[in-house]
């Protein structure tokens, strides 16, 4: 909602102060057509020599992420907390491997059936579940399972990460297509040398249309898409450090509660709950 918001809000300033001072917005009607096929032809065909196929695919399946709002929310945060405390909890009463069935077969464990929000999605559950393994193996200690964790999440940041990348890189080239078009207009122009001042006139005014595209487009529209894209993966990693130091603080002997407070302190302030908060949503309290 908000980006269509942000959009609506350039685009009026943009075009309205431009009709206010006189402008003539037939002009830009007229050429609009030929210089976004000449644009967004050219960036388009370069997007796709720039980028593997799985870097395609990632980034039109992340776009549409763009229109929806963050599903990181405080609400989903405490449900992972809970889900943490729950988990570790039993483990701490009965033994790690009494969590061991919960681990293997996670959809048909009552735990994560609980807090269906986080337990529900895969990377979450599985992240989650692979190193809870390795915690019952008992065969890495610590130390050994963090540096596993931070190499897994770099890797995830840097999947996450490529489409972000391919989105700059693409608004970086579209003032310069922008360009290649206004310079074909003008060589268009320069062959009807012989036309009426006023004919020449609308055709170097249709081939400055162009450029001034290519840096709207740029600046307006995918620029401003790829830095909100790059904010919701931050998010998704933030996810996926809290579990790693909950985990890592019941492995060094803290008790449940103790160790989703190291998972709550990682967290982003906006959507960190407090610790009354997450108390009560962890013991069911209202």
């Amino acid at each position: 909602m908000f980006v269509i918001v942000g959009y609506v809000v350039s685009m009026v300033c943009i075009f309205g102060v431009y009709i206010f001072h006189g402008g003539n917005i037939s002009v830009i009607l007229h050429a609009l057509p030929f210089e976004m096929i000449t644009i967004f032809g050219a960036a388009g065909g370069a997007f796709v020599v720039n980028n593997q196929p799985k870097v395609l695919k990632a980034t039109l399946k992340m776009i549409p992420e763009a229109l929806k709002g963050s599903k990181f929310t405080k609400a989903r945060y405490m449900e992972l907390l809970a889900l943490l405390y729950d988990i570790l909890q039993k483990a701490r009463k009965e033994g790690l491997m009494a969590i061991e069935k919960d681990v293997e077969t996670p959809h048909e464990s009552a735990i994560f059936k609980k807090h269906a929000v986080v337990g529900s999605d895969h990377h979450v559950v599985e992240f989650m579940t692979d190193y809870l393994r390795m915690m019952v193996s008992g065969n890495l200690n610590a130390h050994e399972i963090e540096s596993l964790m931070d190499s897994e999440i770099d890797t995830h940041h840097q999947e996450a990460h490529a489409p972000v990348a391919a989105i700059a890189r693409l608004a970086g080239a579209l003032p310069a297509f922008g360009i290649v078009a206004a310079v074909l207009g003008v060589v268009n122009t320069m062959g009807s040398v012989g036309q009426p001042p006023a004919v020449l006139g609308g055709m170097i005014a249709s081939a400055l249309v162009g450029t001034f595209l290519g840096i709207l487009l740029a600046y307006g529209f995918v620029e401003p898409l790829g830095g909100l894209l790059e904010q919701k993966t931050e998010d998704a990693a933030k996810e996926l450090q809290c579990i790693k130091t909950t985990l890592l603080a019941s492995m060094q002997g803290y008790n449940p509660t103790t160790a989703i407070e190291f998972g709550r302190k990682v967290l982003f302030s906006t959507d960190r709950p407090t610790f009354a908060e997450l108390e009560a949503h962890v013991r069911g309290k209202k």
